[in-house]
Order: structure tokens, then C-alpha cells, then sequence
């Protein structure tokens, strides 16, 4: 198989892993809002945290990485972590400001970075390093813990000062990343230019 034809698969395990994380998302923010079943929804979002580990680690394992998978993981991720600062917004156990700090990191690098990217003939996006990684690990560790922090129990208080220590963790990471995707495209520009 060429490597050419392997890059272009479809039907993988990490690629169902991935849709079937996407598919949960409206069942994530329905638990969330309607029935608010947080335990439920505590227990999708972990499930959808140790699929996104599973499938990059069987992806590389199976040598079964593709161009859809390079597309679907980080999509997984971003909705993921869309619907959750929504949901937890909208319940108001975190305020809104945090909830859009995040989501405008990406809109200005959707802006910013595509169009110069292919510009410059690369693909939609640039890989994803391990910054950006460690932001999206410290978010998703970060929510179900503020959800569990808006309960009453033994478990509320450490849950509100850990859960806050990864919200503010991943956030910063998440800034940051988005920043070093800018440096990198900079630097790419320069290459181009360069003889």
C-alpha cells in the first residue's frame, strides 16, 4: 500500500473513534441543558477525553493516520470544548468572559492562518504540536471538575480549586499555542520569501 493511499483512508479505528466523539457532542450538550444530568454528562465527557488519547495512540501504533483523522481529531476537540463552555456558561458555574477567551483564540487563527497558509501552498491547517495539546488536556480535565465544583458534597471545593487550576492552566496554553501557530506561519512566510 502506497503511502499516498494509506494518507487518503477513511475507514479506520481512530477515524470511528473520532465520529463517534463528534456524535456525542449534541448528546453532551443535551445532557447538559435539558435533563442537566451532569453525572452523565461528566461521564460522556471523560469518555470523549480517553477516546481522543485512544485514537492518536492507535492511529500511530496501526500506522493508521490520515489526512480525515487530521481533521476529525481536532474538530472532536474544538466542539467539545465548545459545547462545554457554553453549557457551563449557560448555567452560570463559570462566568462568560471565560467561555469566549477561548473560542476567540480560535476564530482569530481561522482569520489569521488559512489564508496565508494556502497562500503559501500548505494544507488547511498546521500540525498540531504539543502545546496545543497540553492546553486541550488541561481544558478537558479542567470542565468535568467545574461541573462536579457546582454541586453540593465533600467533593465541591477541591473540585472548584482544581478544576479552576486547569481552567486557568489551559486557557494561558491555549493562548499561548495559538500564539506559537502565528510564529510558525511568520516564519514559513519568511521562508517563502527568502531565495
Amino acid at each position: 500500500m502506497s503511502v499516498k493511499s494509506a494518507e487518503d483512508r477513511i475507514w479506520t479505528i481512530p477515524n470511528a473513534l473520532s465520529l463517534a466523539r463528534l456524535l456525542g457532542v449534541p448528546v453532551f450538550l443535551w445532557l447538559v441543558l435539558g435533563p442537566r444530568a451532569d453525572g452523565w454528562a461528566i461521564l460522556l465527557l471523560a469518555l470523549a477525553g480517553a477516546s481522543d488519547w485512544l485514537d492518536g495512540k492507535l492511529a500511530r501504533a496501526w500506522n493508521q493516520t490520515s489526512r480525515l483523522g487530521r481533521l476529525l481529531d481536532p474538530l472532536a476537540d474544538r466542539l467539545y470544548i465548545l459545547a462545554t463552555l457554553f453549557g457551563l456558561a449557560a448555567r452560570e458555574i463559570i462566568p462568560w468572559w471565560l467561555a469566549l477567551a477561548i473560542p476567540l483564540r480560535d476564530l482569530l487563527l481561522v482569520v489569521i492562518v488559512p489564508p496565508i497558509l494556502r497562500r503559501l501552498g500548505y494544507g488547511p491547517a498546521l500540525p498540531v504540536h504539543f502545546l496545543g495539546k497540553a492546553a486541550t488536556a488541561n481544558l478537558l480535565y479542567a470542565f468535568p471538575l467545574l461541573f462536579l465544583a457546582s454541586h453540593t458534597g465533600w467533593y465541591a471545593d477541591p473540585a472548584r480549586i482544581v478544576g479552576w487550576a486547569f481552567a486557568i492552566w489551559g486557557t494561558g496554553l491555549y493562548w499561548w499555542a495559538g500564539v506559537l501557530y502565528v510564529v510558525q506561519v511568520r516564519q514559513l512566510v519568511k521562508g517563502a520569501k527568502s531565495p
